[in-house]
């Protein structure tokens, strides 16, 4: 067993390091992880880019690890029903678990929290909060969720993006049978929400993407979309699509997940039908969005914002996951050892050519 643990941090702009830790210490109230495999999402991107969130210090990224208990307390494997060898995900928030919102299920809101998994610096002991690195620490308050060992860990590890599917689409979009839907986006969350609205009985399910996301769309429409538009330049109007396919009720649900573009909101207000909800998903890296009032009062409109993925989001997708019921393997394209992470990362964000990312994960301990 070694004293030591690799990890990548990142110190700015594109700019990663490999550097070693200590291994902590586990007392009775926490652990630690081998993390098998840690997914890449387009906050991931942004975030290494320096888009966002870049005001924290030197921090080891990776918020959506999974992996195998290798070492837990007596008193942790009590609250967490776990124990070593079992395979768990983790969730981004490490929430008080005390307060008013954490004890009525808020816990996303939790005004105590001082750690994530991912996001905190290093610089806070024992440093091994991220998922880019050979184990993690699991702090007593880590929000944990089993899975099934016998899954590819590649597959197993979309809990995060299946789990935004299921939380945006359903529990916030509230799709039921028959629903007509729009997925502004086709990237793995965009399928994701395919998948989840089609599990939930959608009837129709329209999907955009650019002219680069040939494959993405593809994919789409393999896992149930019903229609798939190009859209940007020299690309349909997605609204003027809607309404054709529609003739002329547009949708129920849309869901926005598109990074950094302002469009595509003002699409997804005018794509829903009179009294239609619209989920805003996608982060557009702190910039104020031009916002026609009138339209969401107009057309009576529902609008929601999607922070993340909860509790339930979470197992649900791993419901999914288990059942074996999607072909999931037909998501996964790219798998990364720990000193490839910057190239997972820009390889996700379609910077190396030649490649048609769709799901990305780095294994850290992939040669151990």
């Amino acid at each position: 067993m070694s004293d030591s643990v690799r990890a990548v941090v990142q110190t700015g702009p594109r700019k990663m390091e490999v550097r070693e830790f200590p291994r902590p210490v586990i007392g009775a109230d926490d652990g630690l992880l081998r993390v098998e495999a840690n997914g890449i999402c387009g906050s991931d991107v942004e975030t290494y880019k320096g888009h966002m969130s870049m005001g924290r210090g030197d921090f080891i990224p990776g918020h959506e690890p999974m992996g195998i208990v290798e070492e837990i307390g007596d008193r942790a494997a009590e609250r967490w029903g776990v124990q070593v060898g079992d395979r768990v995900a983790l969730e981004v928030i490490v929430p008080c678990r005390a307060c008013a919102k954490c004890l009525t299920g808020r816990y996303q809101a939790c005004p105590n929290r001082t750690l994530g998994h991912g996001v905190t610096g290093v610089d806070v002991a024992p440093s091994l909060f991220g998922g880019f690195a050979e184990h993690l620490y699991l702090t007593p308050n880590s929000v944990l969720h089993k899975i099934d060992k016998t899954i590819p860990a590649e597959i197993a590890v979309m809990f995060n993006p299946l789990g935004a599917g299921v939380r945006w689409a359903v529990h916030l979009g509230g799709i039921g049978l028959g629903d007509t839907v729009v997925v502004l986006g086709a990237g793995q969350r965009g399928i994701a929400s395919v998948i989840a609205a089609k599990a939930a009985g959608a009837g129709t399910v329209i999907v955009t993407g650019l002219e680069a996301d040939a494959h993405k769309l593809a994919l789409a429409r393999e896992f149930g979309a019903d229609h798939t538009v190009v859209v940007g330049e020299g690309g349909e109007d997605v609204v003027e699509r809607v309404r054709e396919i529609t003739d002329g009720e547009m949708a129920d649900v849309v869901l926005e997940l598109t990074p950094m573009a302002a469009g595509p909101v003002t699409d997804a207000l005018k794509a829903a039908r009179h009294g239609g909800t619209v989920v805003l998903a996608g982060l557009k890296g702190g910039r104020e969005i031009p916002l026609s009032t009138d339209l969401i009062i107009n057309r009576a409109l529902v609008v929601k914002g999607a922070f993340g993925v909860d509790f339930a989001g979470q197992e649900a997708a791993i419901a999914l996951i288990e059942s074996g019921r999607f072909p999931l393997e037909k998501l996964h394209t790219h798998t990364f050892g720990l000193d490839d992470t910057a190239l997972a990362i820009e390889t996700l964000a379609g910077e190396v050519p030649g490649e048609s990312p769709v799901h990305v994960s780095v294994h850290p301990n992939l040669s151990a």
